[in-house]
């Protein structure tokens, strides 16, 4: 097979043989999108590429991954842009360049072991306290369970993916049923079912694989965790890049409960009761005292671990070592129910060590900080990392070429901000006046905007309510209920609310009910997301209000949504145990801890808020923002200047009008 030629003919070549296929239109910003790509891959040169909605980023960077000469991985943020890719994008693709010499066009998803059935657990059982294999059961879930079982028997039959993506509806503890853990997995050489293991055979496919479709956590994991879960590749696209530094700091968190340290020390009793003394007896003594270390110690973030606290936690994880040291050797049997109850409980007690391990170190890399008792849920211990571009430099920016990419990548009209929350130097930006690209551990980087298809000065309005009165502590005051309300009268619905909290989410919508029963209005947990989303679309006079997945995971382009309203400027929360930490160290480093990290969170929030409004190019509509701060603050510019480029204005009746006229043009 000849090598594969990257030039910018050739990705132009097979982009528009791409499109055409697809019955799509040629766009410059891909054009440009795809060649850069291409050009980065071959050079090894890191890329952030900002493409707006609406600019067909997907095939922006699959034509040259497809082309690149290695295998390529490309890590999203969300399910729902993974499903994309795997169910629409790259099987429509395949068949479009089919006829292209030289192009490997094989592809697989690979996700964490968790999200894949366990033929094992559904087939032998599911441990009891004491580590012994039984049945599930009756009662409330048993139904489902049995459901899911059925499931992934027929999913084994057809040599489908037994991925939770495809499974009945369920909840996170039904498919705990079904699935097992990393720790808790016997592995493919013990496992009487390991020739069948939906894991076994995705990973499988994966190294038969020119590209890989994975999500940023298993990224995070593989890379900078240094934990084996991807085959070697040389090059990563990272879409939803924005999302990133969240999602590695989320992979990289580790918690602690007393509950879970019991439940492991009572797994552990029947497989090192032979041992001397009682080991397991033990755990369960140091899982009592640390939760009397919590009791003594106030929610919130951790910054000098009381004496009582660190004795715990240097008790637990002794515990956890002497307990692990007493699980006899593997008797080498052929992976019976014996093996996998050892198996799980002995991953549980090695969690545990590992965390309370962790905790005990006491880092100043990390962050440390309990967690309320709520809703009988116990109090527990989070550790996490105070930032993560050193790891992400070090481990995965060092050894692989990364295109970053996504709608929102340049906050205050700048890539500063994202990049260097990434790990890469403004500085080693190629073109920069004052680049160090030359010095040994330099790692240059291009930063490009595409564009976007859509002209936001046209086709929408940044209307900022300079006449209310700061946000409160104390949620919505009536000022800006009463603004919310006839915003929404103005365009009788057609409303999308994104709220800082759900208590105000929920305060507007009563408010709205109220004030005008003829429309519906819908909040955020009166059902779940995708069917309030068919209610939102299917009915023109509907608002709908909500929370953060509303800021990102909702896509509805057309007449459905014309009005978008964000009550406050999104900051995170003063008492977020991390992000307050950050800001300090910030600070404590000499820099402007505010902007770097509140105004940062507070920017890429409300670029993804404020991109809810326009999704094609015959979309009209405005945001309003009842938050003042955004024309008053000296802050304010920056946060504007990470928005589109919207028409914008302070003038109340203005927008009234504009809203009204927008009624009547759907209506007619």
């Amino acid at each position: 097979m000849p090598e594969p030629d990257t030039s910018t003919s050739r990705v132009a070549t097979v982009l528009a043989k791409a499109v055409t296929g697809l019955g799509g239109q040629q766009r410059d910003g891909q054009v440009q999108m795809a060649t850069e790509v291409a050009d980065a891959m071959e050079d090894g040169r890191h890329l952030l590429v900002q493409a707006g909605t609406g600019t067909g980023k997907s095939l922006g960077y699959l034509v040259p991954a497809m082309l690149h000469d290695k295998r390529v991985v490309v890590a999203t943020a969300t399910l729902a842009l993974q499903h994309q890719l795997v169910e629409r994008d790259l099987p429509r693709l395949v068949e479009a360049v089919k006829d292209v010499p030289g192009l490997d066009t094989s592809y697989a998803v690979l996700k964490g072991r968790s999200n894949y059935a366990c033929l094992h657990r559904i087939r032998a059982g599911v441990p009891d306290d004491q580590g012994t294999l039984v049945d599930v059961p009756m009662g409330s879930m048993a139904e489902k369970v049995l459901e899911l079982r059925a499931w992934a028997e027929e999913e084994s039959e057809q040599k489908a993916s037994g991925e939770r993506d495809n499974a009945p509806r369920h909840t996170d503890r039904e498919w705990r049923q079904v699935s097992v853990s990393h720790r808790e997995c016997l592995g493919a050489a013990k496992c009487p079912f390991g020739a069948e293991c939906f894991a076994e055979l995705a990973r499988e496919k994966a190294q038969r694989s020119h590209l890989i479709v994975t999500n940023h956590s298993l990224l995070a994991i593989d890379a900078i965790e240094e934990v084996p879960m991807i085959p070697d590749y040389d090059t990563v696209v990272i879409d939803e890049a924005h999302e990133l530094t969240a999602r590695v700091t989320q992979a990289a968190t580790d918690e602690l409960a007393a509950a879970d340290i019991e439940r492991a020390a009572r797994r552990s009793s029947r497989w090192t009761a032979d041992a001397d003394g009682d080991p397991a007896g033990d755990l369960e003594d140091a899982a009592q005292q640390l939760a009397e270390a919590f009791e003594a110690t106030p929610p919130g973030r951790i910054d000098q671990v009381s004496q009582q606290l660190s004795d715990a936690l240097v008790l637990v994880r002794d515990a956890a070592r002497a307990c692990l040291s007493a699980y006899p050797r593997e008797s080498g049997g052929g992976g019976g129910e014996g093996d996998a109850g050892r198996t799980q409980a002995k991953g549980m007690v090695q969690e545990v060590f590992v965390n309370a391990e962790r905790m005990a170190a006491g880092s100043q890399a990390d962050v440390l900080w309990l967690g309320e008792a709520r809703d009988r849920l116990p109090a527990r211990l989070h550790v996490a990392p105070l930032q993560v571009w050193g790891p992400m430099r070090d481990k995965l920016l060092t050894d692989k070429t990364v295109v970053f990419t996504s709608a929102t990548l340049m906050l205050g009209g700048e890539f500063g901000a994202v990049a260097t929350s990434l790990g890469l130097k403004p500085t080693e930006r190629i073109g920069h006046q004052v680049a160090t690209t030359d010095a040994e551990d330099a790692l240059p980087w291009k930063g490009i905007d595409v564009g976007s298809p859509f002209d936001y000065g046209q086709q929408s309005i940044l209307y900022v309510a300079r006449h209310l009165p700061q946000p409160g502590r104390d949620g919505l005051g009536q000022a800006q209920l009463d603004e919310i309300c006839e915003l929404v009268d103005a365009l009788e619905g057609r409303t999308l609310g994104l709220f800082s909290s759900r208590r105000a989410a929920e305060t507007a919508a009563e408010a709205v009910r109220a004030r005008l029963p003829h429309l519906t209005t819908l909040a955020q947990g009166d059902a779940q997301l995708p069917e309030l989303a068919k209610q939102f679309v299917e009915d023109p006079h509907t608002c709908l209000f909500g929370t953060l997945s509303l800021w990102q995971g909702l896509d509805v382009p057309g007449d459905t949504c014309q009005l978008v309203i964000i009550d406050r400027i999104p900051f995170p929360r003063p008492d977020d145990p991390l992000m307050s930490a950050r800001q300090k160290a910030a600070d404590q480093a000499g820099g402007n801890g505010f902007m770097q990290v509140a105004a940062t969170h507070a920017a890429l929030l409300m670029a993804q808020g404020a991109g809810r409004l326009i999704r094609t190019t015959t979309d009209r509509g405005i945001v309003a923002v009842l938050d003042p701060r955004l024309e008053t603050a000296r802050y304010g510019r920056f946060l504007k200047a990470s928005l589109p480029p919207m028409w914008s204005t302070t003038d109340p009746a203005l927008v009234r009008q504009a809203l009204k006229r927008l009624g009547q043009a759907t209506s007619a």
